[in-house]
């Protein structure tokens, strides 16, 4: 080769691979693949207040978790108290699947999740119902390759093999599509544990039947205690004694209890029954009708004394425990409390205290209500005149048990003791 044709070679060469780069630098990028997102929710923190709420806003506590496992033991109060400064606003948050079966109950082992639509926190349940296992794959056929043709001489002897027919399974459900009968794959049903309850049973069940406030003759008509086996006056467990006045009643079981004083409504004064002061339970040996008969019962549980005139009130079957789905009422309600159990003036958490509010105010079960320290009027130390102390936040009573006029409670939460007489407010 010529040494005029080596540059011109050289420059054909170089032309060529700008021409080539050119060419690749104006090609478009390939578009990315998108990454498969993550299912868990991504929130940012927020420091929410845990001060008393109003209105329609849902406040998060600031250490509210993203998920929760629910375990056997768990009530929907404590779950909402997880997530929630306020328990009672769980049905605002908490979104059901219309297509599961008591989309309201939740399980042990269900995970509840926190999730955000449109701006708003939502509440949903990742349930752990067991289906069906999918029907076994058929096993793949290996494809041996075609080997060279033999001649008919080298051809092997085949031994005929037996092949089993497999058993048709006769639990498995089947359809029929012309003249061939085909599987079908069915659901395995599994037993699972009971759904959680609302608020811890019992601290309420006793309650479900047995009375705390009776109307003006409603002990007067009921049996009463008249003397105890070998003329014993007063009574405890285990005793045996005798009743008059049993002869409508066919109740195994009864409640003993004395008349306590009139219970009032600190507003309007009007009387709302008065007070059925628990003295323990008893079971019926033998009934014996007629005005000049006494029946025979026993002292199964004492937990004051008794004595004769204390009356008996039939044990009714004790109701399934109601679902209680916390919510505040419709209506502006306010209300006082004008008993609690056992004679208590001061009470707690988890105590059971009756309310001057009834279903003549709107009020049904699962309803939240706020409670208020209700200090009244008081005496200023520089004028000496009267002047109203402004009422103070104190807790949180879930109704699980309703009446005309009155109503029973269960004190959820209380940072402080809660006092007769203290108001109940919509929250």
């Amino acid at each position: 080769m010529s040494r005029t044709a080596i540059p011109l070679l050289t420059a054909i060469l170089v032309g060529s691979a700008l021409s080539l780069s050119t060419v690749w630098a104006e090609e478009p990028a390939a578009a990315a693949v998108p990454v498969e997102a993550e299912t868990t929710p991504v929130t940012t923190e927020t420091e929410y207040t845990t001060t008393v709420t109003t209105g329609d806003q849902v406040a998060l506590k600031s250490d509210h978790p993203e998920r929760y496992t629910v375990v056997k033991g768990d009530t929907l109060w404590d779950i909402a108290a997880r997530f929630l400064s306020s328990p009672w606003q769980w049905a605002k948050v908490w979104k059901i699947n219309e297509q599961v079966e008591n989309p309201h109950l939740i399980y042990p082992g269900d995970v509840i999740l926190l999730r955000w639509v449109d701006g708003q926190p939502q509440l949903t349940r990742l349930t752990q119902q067991k289906v069906a296992p999918p029907p076994p794959s058929p096993t793949p056929t290996v494809q041996v390759p075609d080997e060279q043709p033999r001649k008919p001489a080298e051809w092997p002897k085949e031994e005929p093999v037996a092949v089993p027919i497999p058993k048709p399974d006769l639990d498995k459900p089947r359809i029929t599509i012309g003249d061939r009968e085909r599987l079908q794959p069915k659901v395995r049903s599994s037993s699972r544990e009971a759904a959680i309850p609302t608020i811890d049973p019992s601290a309420i069940g006793p309650f479900l039947t047995r009375p705390l406030v009776v109307g003006r003759n409603e002990l007067e008509r009921a049996g009463y205690v008249t003397i105890g086996r070998d003329n014993r006056r007063a009574l405890g467990t285990n005793d045996e004694f005798y009743a008059r006045g049993l002869d409508g009643d066919t109740a195994e079981y009864y409640y003993i209890f004395r008349k306590g004083r009139r219970i009032q409504s600190p507003g309007s004064q009007r009387t709302l029954g008065y007070e059925a002061v628990f003295l323990g339970e008893a079971k019926m040996l033998d009934h014996n009708k007629g005005r000049r008969n006494a029946s025979k019962l026993i002292v199964t549980k004492a937990v004051k004394e008794i004595l004769p005139t204390d009356r008996l009130w039939p044990v009714g079957k004790t109701p399934p425990l109601p679902y209680y789905l916390p919510r505040a009422p419709k209506n502006n309600v306010k209300g006082s409390i004008v008993l609690g159990y056992d004679q208590a003036t001061q009470l707690g958490a988890m105590s059971i205290a009756v309310i001057d509010l009834g279903e003549v105010d709107g009020l049904e079960q699962g309803h939240v209500l706020r409670i208020w320290r209700h200090v009244g009027e008081d005496t200023d130390p520089v004028t000496g005149r009267k002047y109203t102390v402004p009422d103070e936040p104190t807790g949180l009573m879930l109704v699980f048990r309703t009446f005309k006029r009155s109503a029973y409670g269960l004190v959820m939460s209380a940072d402080r003791p809660v006092h007769i007489h203290d108001v109940v407010t919509k929250p």
